[in-house]
């Protein structure tokens, strides 16, 4: 079979914009897998058709200027936009004289009538999916939608820890969470706070009295934040979220637990809310 340049690019240009599409939509993630290979096999249905067409027209005829390859085609395009010839318009000529001006029974273009019945067709089509069987996404069920998943993924965030700060931080009293606290806390605070919490340099963290404000939100804030006027730094730099939460954890634990020469209290004695208190696990 011989194509021309332009058959030939054109047909080239069509199968790298049906791939091309299948990738942009994988890699952009704007379609499921089930989408994706649905597109393809869609793809792949036409580009079957299109070599059984050509199997069909060179098997048994000798086509190389492609005429029996573009007929259709060539019909197809005739049929969309037939007009009456200019040597027959006497046989539709009106006998309305405007001025002088004759107008023409002209019957309406096939591809016109194709797209207005086919805006018919779509708009029942809509009406029913969006208004009648609610099956649509309405603004208003997309934007509940949309609320409920950044819900769910603000909550995920929370829980993996990418997003606690000291207004999300909450006290885990899960095992593994408070031995890793522990760990924390042995290698770099006990230094200042001492091994069991009573104070050193640093203040007592086992009594009710607190410098910066007692609670899990206030101890993450401390060690986020640190206090540079007291010389403490701020761990923000060395711990991510989730282990300063694991440590600001472990440090509530200690509270109450009265060790052997304590350092005297300071600060302002804190008082829990209700809505913020927790149940101590006593000792480490």
């Amino acid at each position: 079979m011989k194509l021309n340049n332009r058959t030939f690019i054109l047909l080239t240009t069509l199968v790298s914009m049906l791939f091309g599409y299948s990738t942009m939509f994988a890699a952009e993630g704007e379609a499921t897998l089930d989408k994706v290979m649905k597109f393809m096999l869609v793809v792949t249905i036409v580009m079957i058709a299109f070599v059984l067409w050509l199997i069909i027209v060179y098997s048994e005829k000798e086509d190389s200027e492609g005429k029996t390859f573009k007929a259709p085609l060539i019909a197809l395009r005739k049929y969309l936009t037939y007009s009456t010839p200019i040597e027959k318009e006497q046989e539709i000529l009106l006998s309305h004289n405007y001025d002088g001006i004759r107008e023409l029974d002209n019957r309406i273009p096939p591809w016109f009538k194709m797209l207005f019945y086919g805006t018919i067709i779509w708009a029942a089509i809509y009406m029913l999916a969006y208004h009648v069987l609610d099956d649509g996404q309405v603004q208003s069920k997309e934007y509940k939608v949309e609320i409920e998943k950044a819900k769910l993924e603000r909550d995920f965030l929370i829980r993996t820890g990418a997003f606690i700060n000291e207004e999300t931080v909450v006290f885990v009293n899960d095992p593994a969470e408070l031995s890793e606290g522990k760990e924390i806390y042995f290698k770099n605070c006990a230094t200042c706070h001492g091994q069991n919490g009573g104070g050193l340099v640093g203040p007592n963290l086992t009594d009710d009295y607190w410098i910066h404000g007692g609670g899990i939100k206030n101890i993450f804030k401390v060690i986020k934040y640190g206090v540079p006027a007291k010389g403490m730094i701020s761990w923000e730099t060395q711990l991510d979220p989730k282990k300063m939460q694991a440590a600001a954890s472990y440090i509530l634990t200690m509270h109450g637990t009265n060790p052997p020469n304590g350092k005297a209290a300071e600060g302002e004695k804190w008082i829990e809310p209700d809505d913020n208190k927790i149940s101590s696990t006593k000792g480490s």
